[in-house]
């Protein structure tokens, strides 16, 4: 996972409440256990006509956000099932950032696990930060995770909380497996003492 460093970007306006999982990305793109690649199909069926072709009334597909990397969103961001999926499209897409009032529990723990950070916000601050999306390219919203503020593109600064092992883990490009690895030495010496104590679990199939 790479390391969530601090950078200023198009922010894409997306004021609809309780957008589900289905609607960011469709249950037929799930067959997939690659990360990679779902970009393309992120908000598929409101992104595209049947024919596949572009509407040129999404939000995505105009010139200004098509690459976007902060995503303003209504209320209950992320609800319905729990497919990771969701935050694999949104970060192949070019989102690193999802900015809400709310999200749903399950799609907040996956999105931190795979490098998307989650800000939440007032209403009336995500109110603020849509109307400078909506401003397109010349409205750039800078994303300072160490120091835990978003910058509007007047200059105003809106603080934001943030677990510490979360943000510890996004600043330096950890997920669960990197985690694990971390304690790797440590792994190793228990195996080794395990083989001394009990030699007659070596080999063992369970």
């Amino acid at each position: 996972m790479k390391k969530f460093e601090t950078f200023s970007g198009v922010a894409v306006p997306f004021p609809g409440h309780n957008i589900d999982t289905d609607r960011i990305i469709p249950a037929r793109f799930l067959k997939t256990i690659k990360r990679t690649g779902l970009g393309v199909n992120l908000f598929n069926d409101i992104r595209y006509n049947e024919d596949g072709s572009e509407r040129e009334d999404f939000v995505l597909n105009q010139p200004a956000y098509r690459k976007s990397e902060v995503l303003v969103a209504g209320d209950n961001f992320g609800c319905g099932s729990s497919r990771e999926h969701a935050p694999w499209a949104l970060t192949d897409f070019g989102i690193k950032c999802v900015i809400s009032t709310s999200f749903a529990d399950i799609f907040f723990n996956n999105s931190f696990k795979n490098g998307l950070l989650l800000i939440r916000v007032s209403p009336e601050q995500r109110d603020a930060l849509l109307e400078d999306a909506a401003r397109g390219e010349n409205a750039r919203i800078s994303i300072d995770l160490e120091n835990q503020k978003i910058v509007r593109p007047d200059g105003e600064e809106i603080p934001f909380d943030v677990d510490p092992f979360r943000k510890h883990c996004l600043l330096e490009g950890l997920d669960d497996i990197g985690i694990t690895l971390q304690s790797g030495e440590k792994i190793s010496d228990f195996e080794a003492k395990q083989k001394v104590s009990k030699p007659w679990m070596q080999g063992a199939r369970v």
